[in-house]
This record gives structure tokens, C-alpha cells and sequence, in this order.
């Protein structure tokens, strides 16, 4: 079945749907959606190839994961998953050179890298600043 015809039919009704009164947009919560948006561009599970960015268990970097072109009617062995833990840079430049080198989505490099750099962001420690005490009267 075309990526049009399944959009078709789960546009209006499926079970990650978030519609919300006076919001224009209607949201998404599927796995595979880059920016839980619902549209045919961002949809997950209509397209042969997608990735989706999630936090890595370990906290500690995130999560690549992504769907086989040839296993697309396999669901169960279909998705295949990677964690990045090296640092920012690094990370950010293998996903960059997976996405062009095995022709995933192109059109959706940026979001893929605005949604794992917003992870990284997220997991950076914050320091402590310490505290002034008085000094000890003698």
C-alpha cells in the first residue's frame, strides 16, 4: 500500500491523535514523528524509511533508531536501534553522515538534529554554585 493511501486512511482518525480545541495544528504522539506533528511529512508509520531520536536509557546521549525499507511488512524485526553516547559533536556528525549515506528522509535532517540536540541540552549537568559563608570569628 502507498505512503498516500495509508495516509488517507489514518489522517482523522487514529490512536495517536491529539486534537485540541482552537489549535489549528493537531498534534501526534506516534514514534517516528520528528516534530509530533500530524502531517503526511512528519508521519511515521506511512513511510517506508523513517528514524526516530530518543533519550538513551543510560541517560547519557540518545537513542537513533530506525525502520528497514526491506522488512517494512515485518513489523516486530523491522526497527533497528543505536545508542550515541560519544560527545555533542561527534554524535551530531554521525547522525548527519547515517542520514545522507543510507538516504533517510533528507528533508527531515534538521529536525532530526534540532531534536537531538535538544536531548544532549537536556542531559548537561548544571554546577552548583557555592555558597559564601562567613568566616569563623576567633
Amino acid at each position: 500500500m502507498s505512503a498516500h493511501l495509508s495516509w488517507m486512511i489514518i489522517r482523522n482518525t487514529n490512536s495517536y491523535l491529539v486534537k485540541k480545541r482552537n489549535i489549528k495544528k493537531h498534534f501526534s504522539t506516534e514514534p517516528h514523528n520528528l516534530l509530533n506533528l500530524a502531517s503526511f511529512r512528519y508521519n511515521g508509520l506511512v513511510h517506508k524509511k523513517s528514524t526516530d531520536i530518543s533519550p538513551a536509557d543510560s541517560l547519557h546521549g540518545f537513542k537513533l533508531t530506525w525502520k528497514k525499507a526491506k522488512a517494512a511488512h515485518k513489523p516486530g524485526s523491522c526497527y533497528v536501534s543505536r545508542t550515541m553516547k560519544s560527545g555533542p559533536r561527534v554524535a551530531l556528525f554521525r547522525l548527519r553522515r547515517f542520514i545522507r549515506a543510507n538516504k533517510y528522509r533528507r528533508d527531515l535532517t534538521k529536525a532530526a538534529l534540532r531534536r537531538a540536540s535538544a536531548i544532549l541540552n537536556s542531559q548537561k549537568r548544571t554546577l552548583q554554585v557555592k555558597k559564601s559563608r562567613p568566616k569563623k570569628s576567633d
